[in-house]
This record gives structure tokens, sequence and C-alpha cells, in this order.
């Protein structure tokens, strides 16, 4: 009759009895669990009805045999963990038979080489957003007859393989083309290991997608030679993009792999959205004859208050970043007329709010010879023309309404309301403000209440004549009550502030004082001031 001591212990994790220099089991060295016992039971072969387990009790002070249920219980989870290596190790056979297999493929794959079929037409060659006349229609009645052969090139944005045929969306910043791959094209060692990314030369037919099916511009490339030289070869493994950039992948993570996440289809129809903003606010101020100058981004001067600028060491004098190129526009309007800029402006805001950017892409206007109702109707015009030229561009309207399906067109005319009505609007509204009390003349109305007042009104509002004190110092004041200026914040709906701008003093006494109130030099600003002279 064998005998097995156990004497259980709570401890992390299990011992393995070879841990220890002395035989187990025994009395001075017993087990820490009965299902430790077990194991050692049924890998030395014992019988169990010639076997002994004896458990100390510790309030009896004495070793008491093992209770039959116990010793189920303990047998149960022998059972179960040797099914489960058992599965375990089928599995890893299976898996070693799969690689095997897989690795076979792919040394068979590795003999087959593509040639471009010389008798073939001569490709040509298109960016992958093109139509034309290449497709071959599905109702064409020569069978026969083809559609031209062209020559894209493009990355692999996603792919798929069904029986025989490998399916590829590729990407090439214009657009997005099916390509299919079939036959030996997709039976090489390139195809049976394509990774996203990887960037493609393909040959082939353009054809209408068949009845029913879906794809980019219904039309797909049937590709009759392709190629991927290896550096063109997107990285697999951990180095994968589709392992380096998820929908989990945290957001400061995905900042800091920009350069991948702009590959995606949102931030990348972002950015195309954005360009044909630019391009639209270049069409509608060319059609206004207002012309498009280049100020400088390193400057000597402030315009938005010196506690947002960025400071730097200028060949010995100190300068800062732009943080608007307002003034220096200003220089531009007696030799070229109304003028505007798209650059860059930057603000020292230490903030991660969409509203406050350490740098940002701002359009600037400056217009000659206008009036404050005047200036109201150009920022009116230009939101609704830039607007109307975007969304007359059907793929970037089809961005736009994927990205916000709610969006409308702005109606005009915008709403009018004066800063001292908005104050009034709010405290009827029982909106309070950044300290939480009711808002009085003189508040700077935060952006949280400045779009829920929007937001509830629900149409573009023209927010106009603010105090004096809470607005940049070159501010043309109210000829009405120069305690405000006339100044304005166009703000939009779901959004908030989109548009700020003011009329300028043109008065050289005025300014001066402008600039006393500020404690600002006006030597540094000889530019700015020799205009009102």
């Amino acid at each position: 009759m064998a005998t097995i001591y156990i004497r259980e212990v709570k401890i992390d994790g299990v011992k393995n009895e070879d841990d220890v220099g002395e035989p187990r089991g025994t009395k001075d060295y017993p087990f820490e669990s009965l299902d430790l016992a077990f194991q050692f039971f049924k890998k030395q072969g014992y019988a169990e009805d010639e076997t002994k387990f004896l458990v100390f009790s510790t309030s009896k002070e004495e070793w008491e045999e093992a209770s039959k249920s116990s010793l189920k219980k303990a047998r149960t989870r022998y059972d179960e963990e040797q099914k489960k290596e058992k599965r375990k190790q089928e599995l890893a056979t299976r898996r070693k038979q799969e690689e095997d297999e897989r690795n076979a493929v792919l040394m068979k794959a590795k003999e087959i080489v593509l040639e471009e079929d010389t008798s073939l037409p001569s490709p040509i060659k298109i960016k992958l957003d093109d139509v034309g006349d290449h497709i071959k229609l599905r109702n064409m009645e020569d069978s026969a007859s083809q559609g031209t052969r062209v020559r894209v090139f493009g990355r692999v944005h996603r792919e798929r393989k069904q029986k025989d045929v490998l399916f590829i969306t590729l990407r090439d910043g214009y657009g997005f083309m099916q390509v299919v791959l079939s036959g030996k094209l997709a039976k090489t060692y390139e195809a049976l290991t394509l990774t996203r990314e990887t960037s493609m030369e393909i040959y082939g037919e353009m054809r209408q997608v068949p009845a029913g099916a879906r794809a980019p511009l219904d039309r797909e490339l049937h590709a009759d030679f392709y190629k991927i030289p290896s550096h063109w070869r997107a990285a697999g493994g951990d180095d994968a993009i589709t392992n380096r950039v998820t929908a989990q992948t945290e957001r400061s993570t995905l900042l800091d792999l920009r350069h991948l996440a702009l590959r995606g289809e949102v931030a990348s129809s972002v950015l195309l959205v954005r360009d044909a903003v630019e391009f639209a606010f270049g069409q509608a101020f060319k059609e206004l004859r207002i012309r498009k100058v280049s100020p400088p981004a390193l400057v000597q001067t402030q315009v938005e208050g010196g506690a947002t600028l960025f400071k730097l060491d200028y060949y010995g004098a100190e300068a800062y970043l732009t943080q608007s190129s307002q003034l220096y526009l200003e220089t531009c309007l007696p030799s070229m007329g109304d003028v505007y800029c798209i650059e860059k402006s930057f603000r020292a805001e230490k903030s991660l709010t969409r509203r406050h950017l350490s740098e940002f892409t701002h359009v600037e206007a400056e217009l000659d010879f206008i009036t404050f109702e005047d200036l109201l109707s150009n920022i009116e015009h230009m939101m609704c023309r830039v607007l109307e030229i975007v969304m007359a561009d059907p793929v970037i309207a089809g961005y736009i309404k994927k990205l916000n399906p709610d969006f409308k067109l702005p109606e005009r005319p915008f709403m009018r309301m004066k800063y001292s009505d908005a104050i009034r609007w709010l405290q009827e509204h029982g909106i309070p403000n950044e300290e939480g009390k009711e808002h009085a003349i003189g508040d700077d109305i935060a952006e949280a209440a400045e779009r829920k007042m929007t937001d509830e009104i629900g149409k573009p509002i023209f927010l106009t004549y603010f105090p004096a004190e809470i607005k940049a110092f070159y501010m043309q004041k109210d000829p009405n009550d120069p305690r405000f200026t006339e100044s304005v914040d166009c703000l939009m709906p779901g959004v908030g502030e989109i548009v700020g701008g003011s009329m300028r003093m043109d008065d050289n006494e005025s300014l001066m004082a402008a600039f006393a109130r500020e404690n600002l030099d006006p030597s540094k600003y000889y530019w700015y001031t020799d205009q009102r002279k």
C-alpha cells in the first residue's frame, strides 16, 4: 500500500515536485495540494485501490484519509488537464502540418515567374479614379472585344482571397480601384504573402463589374501582369500597419503614428476636404479680385496678446512666430487693393481643445475702403461661396456627408446679434459665465455658452460690437458708443466661432492711444503706424 501525504498551504502558483531535492509525498515533504499529489500518483502508475492519500488536518493536528468527493474532484481536474494537454498537442501538430504545407506551397510559388505578354497592346498609365473610355462594358455585344489595357500604381488598401482568385483594393490618393488577380497571377510568392500597404504596378483590362457586384466607380481591373519590387513590400508581423494602427489604438498613440494613421480612409478624407476648401477659398477670392500675398511667419510684434507668443532668437534679436498676418496684409492694400493669405499662425496656448491650437492654418483677408456692413456681407458671401464650390464636387461632397451626415449649407442672410443682446439672451436663458455667475457686459463669452446659444437659435449668427477692453488694440470703436468696437465673430450651429473680424483704426492719434492703453512700444510697429500717416 503506497501512502502519499498532503499538507495544503496557500501558495502563489504551484510548485513542481522536482523543485525539492527530497522525495515528495512523505511526511517531511508533503505535497501542497491534493491535485499535485494526484498528478504524482498518476505519473508513477500507482493503482488507486492500493494508494492512500493522507491530508493533514490543522484543526485536529493529525493526518486523515482524503474524502472520496475530494479525490473525485482531483481526478476530474486531472482528466480535464490531460484532455487540454492532448488538444494542445493536437493543435500544435496540426499547426506544424499546416505550416509545413504552406512552406511547401510558398517554395513552389517562388518558382513561378511572371512575364508580360508583349503581344498585348501597350498599356495607358492612369490614376485610380480615372474612368474615361477605358472600361469594357457588360452589354458589349462582341465578347472578344476588349477594354483599354491600362497600367496603374498604388498601395494595397485591402485584400481578400476567394478560392483561386485574389481581390485587391488599390489606393493611390486619387481614388480606389478593385483589382482581380486570377490563375498564375494569384499563385506567385508575392501574391500569397501580400501585405497591406505594399506598393504595386499592375497591368490589365478595365471591365465593368458583374451585375449585382460592387466596386469603386463600378469597374475593376483584370490583371494580366504586375510588379512588386522587393523594396516595395510592406512590413508584416508585428510591424504590419494592421497591428500598429487599429480602431482600438489609443488616441495618443495614433498621434505619434500620424504618418500611418493618415493612410486610413477617415483621416485621409479630412485632408482631402481641407485641400478642396483651400482651393475653394482661392477661387472665391479670385472671383472677387482679392489677391493673394505671403506675409512673414517670423515677426517682432504681437497681434493677439503677448501671453501667447512663441519666442525665439533671430540672429541675436528677439523674434516671435506670428499670431496673425492681418497687420502685414494691411501694408499691401495701397499697392495691391484687397488682399488675402492662407498661412500658418501660432499661439502658445497649452490646451488640447479644438479651438486653441499651437499651430493652425489661418485664412485672413484685408479689404480697402469698406464699411462695417460691407465687411459682414463679404464674410457671409465668402463662407457660402466656398461651401458652394466645395459641395459642387461630388467626390468631396461624398466625403463631407460621410464625415458629417447632418451637414447642411447655411442659409442667407445670417442673423445679426449685438454683443449686448447676446449677454441679455444668456441672462434670460439662465446660462452662466465661466465663474458660474450671471453674464454681464464686459464678459468674454466662453465657447461653451456661445455654442449653446448658437445651437438653440439654430442659425448662423454674426455676433457684433464687442467691448473694447476685451478686443485687440487695433479695432475701430463704434462711432455711436466708443465703449464697443466694430468687431464680429461668426458663429455656426454645431461648430461655434469660425470667423473673427473687425474694422481697423485708421486714425493715427486713436491708434497711438491704443498702444499706450496696451503698454505696447509703437516704435516696433513703425511699418504699421507709417500707414496712418
